[in-house]
């Protein structure tokens, strides 16, 4: 099965861009604010297709498609340990990225958005693994 991961490529791309700029831009200006929502977008849109994307790479290792598409998030990823496609650290730290993302239910505010730039450096990193990942369980 060819797992196409373009789109999630650009978004890390783009994530990996808007974050260094929000690193160079004052906090005063409005392009620190165009900027950090460009990266919480950006890693809101990452979790998500990183979910579907680790389902589809799942579905091999079940006996139908509906039961790899019946998994909650978190599953698809402790699933994805367990069949060796991604560790288990790693696994652990996209368990806390969901959770972070989750809890934008809750707070939208500047408080989310700071916990969240913390996360982004090795977020960028993990979201390249999880590509690589992908793309080795297509070879």
């Amino acid at each position: 099965m060819d797992i196409d991961t373009t789109y999630l490529e650009r978004c890390t791309t783009t994530l990996e861009k808007a974050f260094g700029l929000l690193q160079c831009t004052n906090q005063n200006n409005i392009e620190f604010d165009m900027y950090r929502s460009a990266c919480i977008k950006e890693f809101k849109i990452i979790i998500e297709q990183t979910g579907k994307l680790l389902k589809k790479t799942l579905k091999p290792y079940f006996p139908t498609s509906k039961a790899v598409d019946m998994l909650v998030f978190k599953d698809v990823f402790r699933h994805a340990a367990l069949h060796g496609i991604i560790d288990m650290e790693l696994c652990e730290r996209w368990l806390i990225y969901r959770d972070n993302r989750n809890s934008t239910a809750h707070d939208y505010g500047i408080g989310f958005a700071e916990e969240t730039l913390k996360l982004l450096p090795q977020f960028i990193l993990d979201s390249k693994s999880i590509i690589v990942a992908i793309k080795n369980q297509n070879n």
